[in-house]
């Protein structure tokens, strides 16, 4: 996955998804979604990232088993620049990755929103649709 991230070849990541495969963000927040399902969903939702954010390299990469054999804990770092601003970034991610029959069933990312969004150039924006879903 993370291969065809660096190439930027979207829909051969969005093809490791099951057909039924979710990928949810708990930390999700302003107008991103939390939850994805289906490969399809997956598919649009990574439609753009690359114009969005170049990622250039995965800085540190931690795989941790669990005592599932179907589930591992990944984390990792991801370096690159922010497209619209040029800006140099660095995220941190923490995934629960679940396979069955060799496909994703299951991505739950616990990222930053506010890193993000900070490195995306969009903080403001997000805190004014936070505060507007509070008023």
């Amino acid at each position: 996955m993370i291969d065809l991230l660096l190439a930027k070849d979207m829909n051969a990541v969005a093809d490791l998804w099951a057909p039924d495969g979710i990928a949810e963000f708990p930390f999700a927040a302003g107008r991103s979604p939390r939850v994805l399902r289906g490969r399809e969903e997956v598919r649009a939702y990574l439609a753009h990232y690359p114009e969005l954010m170049d990622m250039k390299e995965v800085a540190a990469l931690t795989v941790r088993p669990t005592n599932r054999t179907d589930t591992v804990v990944v984390e990792w770092t991801a370096t690159g620049r922010t497209v619209a601003t040029s800006q140099p970034y660095l995220l941190d991610y923490i995934v629960v990755l679940t396979v069955r029959d060799g496909r994703i069933a299951l991505f739950r990312d616990y990222w930053s929103p506010l890193s993000a969004a900070a490195a995306a150039g969009t903080l403001a924006g997000l805190i004014d649709s936070l505060e507007r879903k509070d008023a």
